[in-house]
């Protein structure tokens, strides 16, 4: 039978809960008291050992209810269970933790709290910071990603993208992105769909793994798409959060405790090191610019006469409405959304510059929090 460990409330007569112990199949490692007091007499009997953690339990039954345990604290129940690695079961639900695969070569993933947050400009950084004295690939995973792991060796330029584009791919996909800031081998992967904990429907991102491994780098860096957590076991891993994230809402709680750092994003939260996102052209701004980016970054520091910020790169209609009316020399443009298929191709057609940009992450400390994680330098 399975070894189990059993969430058990106060606010359930103790014999019932004995009697429904005794009549589960499942072999008690023990149960833990949640809270509650309102059927408790002095100090009840369960049949088995209370407990204060899980134990050698292999799976976690909850038999608690409302009010002692409502959505929120099952949530934060289940977040725990699934970062120890065991499912968590309840009367009409079920949670499994996601499979992990090792590859056999130092990484470190970077997982967002949610899309927008600065996820792929950290994983640039690290990878950036990483790369000073270590080979290092770095392998996206998108929902634009290639149908099969697609590997970069040489940076993109701007006319590579579009010429991608023109041949019907997403040229704004995360991998192609990365490779075009950072210059670093970068491997293109596709996923589809997103579970509450991170796990994809289907993905090739265990195939650009391998493919990342067989060229034997110092360093892995896994960016992760959304929500969804690449389904690699890597050696470490950091959690970016965004000022609209809850680090304990839903299973925000299981991305925290999985996670060996939290970058907070334009906000400061609680044990996190916070950080900001600056944009930085990968050319010189000439004349009039109009900057396309799919979030909030700072612009402010930009040495240009800037006459127009869009923030819809990720909305396409809003997008195609406002390059209408914009009257602009460079474009500098994000690798994100619609960058190249509408911004990029509005602006040649009007005969102005396209700039790529990137986002700068800036923190006091924070790289000496990222160097910690890493694995030491190797290459002389």
């Amino acid at each position: 039978m399975t070894r189990a460990v059993a969430l058990i409330d106060g606010d359930h007569v103790p014999d019932a809960v004995r009697d429904a112990l005794a009549e589960l199949p499942y072999d008690w490692a023990g149960a833990i008291l949640v809270g509650g007091s309102e059927k408790l007499r002095g100090e009840a009997d369960y049949g088995v050992p209370l407990l204060s953690d899980f134990a050698d339990a292999e799976l976690v039954v909850d038999l608690s209810d409302e009010p002692v345990l409502g959505p929120e604290e099952r949530f934060r129940w289940a977040s725990r269970a699934l970062a120890a690695g065991l499912p968590y079961l309840g009367a009409d639900f079920r949670f499994d933790p996601p499979r992990l695969e090792e590859i056999g070569v130092p990484s470190i993933g970077i997982v967002g709290a949610g899309k927008r947050v600065g996820k792929t400009a950290l994983a640039a950084h690290v990878a950036t910071l990483a790369a000073r004295d270590r080979e290092v690939v770095v392998v996206a995973m998108g929902r634009g990603g290639p149908r099969e792991p697609e590997l970069v060796e040489q940076r993109p330029a701007l006319d590579d993208l579009v010429a991608l584009s023109r041949r019907g791919r997403h040229a704004a996909s995360d991998h192609l992105e990365l490779a075009a800031i950072t210059g670093l081998t970068t491997i293109g992967c596709r996923r589809v769909g997103g579970g509450l904990v991170g796990r994809v429907f289907v993905a090739n991102v265990l195939e650009g793994a391998r493919l990342a491994a067989e060229r034997g780098p110092d360093l892995v860096v896994f960016d992760s798409s959304g929500t969804a957590v690449p389904p690699i076991a890597v050696d470490r891993r950091v959690l970016v959060v965004g000022a609209a994230h809850d680090l304990d809402s839903y299973f925000g709680t299981y991305r925290r405790l999985i996670s060996d750092l939290v970058v907070s994003v334009g906000c400061e939260l609680p044990g996190a090191v916070p950080a900001r996102l600056e944009l930085r052209p990968l050319a010189p701004l000439q004349g009039r610019v109009a900057v396309f980016t799919a979030g909030p970054v700072d612009t402010s520091r930009l040495d240009a006469d800037v006459v127009r910020v869009s923030h819809n790169l990720g909305n396409r209609l809003a997008l195609a409405g406002e390059l209408e009316r914009i009257d602009a020399d460079t474009y500098l443009v994000e690798v994100k959304g619609a960058a190249i298929d509408l911004v990029a191709e509005h602006a040649f057609a009007r005969g102005a510059r396209v700039v790529l940009a990137a986002n700068d992450v800036v923190s006091d400390g924070l790289d000496d929090a990222l160097l910690a994680l890493l694995p030491e330098a190797v290459r002389a």
